[in-house]
């Protein structure tokens, strides 16, 4: 079973992050879950659902979870396999240590290994208005090999719900960590 590296960190946009984790495991992937500790209460904040109630309901041989202290975690290391890690949704401080090497958690040590392991990094930023820094942190991001993917959903499918723009963004995302697309949205036509 292929597995996945999903980091939520404390950036607005939890609903990304819930269902990256919904659709990896709905189509058979296993997921390495690391949330931030701000990124659980942002999760309980904009869900209003108990981030441990959400993670119970998950099944427990498909989703491992780790602490974002836990540097001594699997995915610490580049010898354990896995397809690739997305960040959903990224903060802007997350991508700034990611892009500096400073692994102070291990969302940031996870990035950094899948990066030295030329695996795929998608960064699922989700900041706006953009500042100077963030603008030189994307580029850095994409010169060290990470793919960043603004939470930005697109309008020529025609979507009538938010689960429609949520599933447009995280498909777009899952495409670059998994190679190949899931179906969630409606592409391009005339």
């Amino acid at each position: 079973m292929e597995r996945v590296v999903v980091g939520i960190t404390g950036a607005s946009g939890s609903i990304y992050g819930k269902r990256c984790i919904e659709v990896l495991v709905s189509k058979g992937y296993g997921v390495e879950l690391v949330v931030s500790e701000v990124g659980k209460k942002v999760f309980e904040y904009e869900l209003q659902i108990p981030f441990n109630r959400f993670v119970s309901s998950l099944p427990e041989d498909l989703v491992n979870v780790y602490s974002p202290e836990d540097l001594f975690a699997p995915i610490s290391s580049g010898s354990y396999p896995v397809k690739g890690m997305v960040v959903i949704p990224c903060s802007a401080g997350t991508l700034g240590h990611i892009v500096s090497g400073s692994t102070v958690n291990l969302i940031h040590r996870a990035a950094d290994v899948n990066l030295k392991e030329k695996r795929p990094v998608v960064l699922v930023l989700r900041e706006t208005p953009l500042n100077r820094v963030h603008a030189e942190n994307i580029l850095k991001a994409i010169d060290v090999g990470a793919t960043v993917l603004p939470a930005s959903p697109a309008f020529y499918g025609r979507p009538k719900t938010v689960e429609e723009l949520v599933d447009f963004v995280v498909d777009r995302a899952l495409t670059h960590v998994l190679g190949r697309g899931l179906g969630l949205f409606r592409g391009w036509t005339l």
